[in-house]
């Protein structure tokens, strides 16, 4: 399986404790340059650049050209170069959370996991307590969507 992950599913899941999930989830995860730049950022979270800073084995780093994207959506780099690799490797799926740039993948074809999504799946397969992990979500700076949507899969995860 080949997944590209943007910066957001990496930051948030350093900060509350469950990057592993990802390892767990796929095996292997991708991110283009821009990705790595943002993880390393002066003003990204001290945990953050310390993990990244000791990449593990299950990351991986690569270049991309931006000529296969022609995005309809103002991008951020990230959000841009995700998208790219995504389609040059035929990827399976992209980790993002950025609305723009999702919109902008789905529109490309490519199927999209945002931070709920992968934390609801790693859920049912046991690797975390999802009631517990939103709680820790919830110390961070990380926009939760509408209430309605937060309550409906607290719902589903509980059943």
């Amino acid at each position: 399986m080949i997944i590209v992950a943007d910066t957001s599913p990496i930051n948030y899941r350093v900060l509350i404790g469950v990057i592993d999930i990802l390892k767990e989830l796929f095996g292997r995860v991708i991110i283009p340059q821009a990705v790595l730049g943002e993880l390393q950022h002066e003003k990204t979270p001290t945990e953050v650049k310390a993990w990244i800073g000791a990449c593990p084995n299950w990351l991986e780093v690569r270049q991309v050209g931006l000529s296969l994207l022609t995005p309809q959506r103002e991008l951020g780099g990230g959000e841009r170069e995700v998208i790219a690799l995504a389609v040059a490797l035929n990827a399976d799926a992209v980790l993002m959370d950025d609305r723009d740039g999702t919109k902008e993948a789905r529109r490309n074809n490519i199927t999209v996991f945002g931070t709920f999504a992968l934390l609801d799946k790693a859920a049912e397969r046991a690797l975390l307590d999802f009631s517990a992990v939103l709680a820790r979500l919830a110390q961070t700076t990380f926009r939760f969507p509408p209430a309605a949507v937060v309550a409906a899969m607290l719902e589903c995860s509980d059943a």
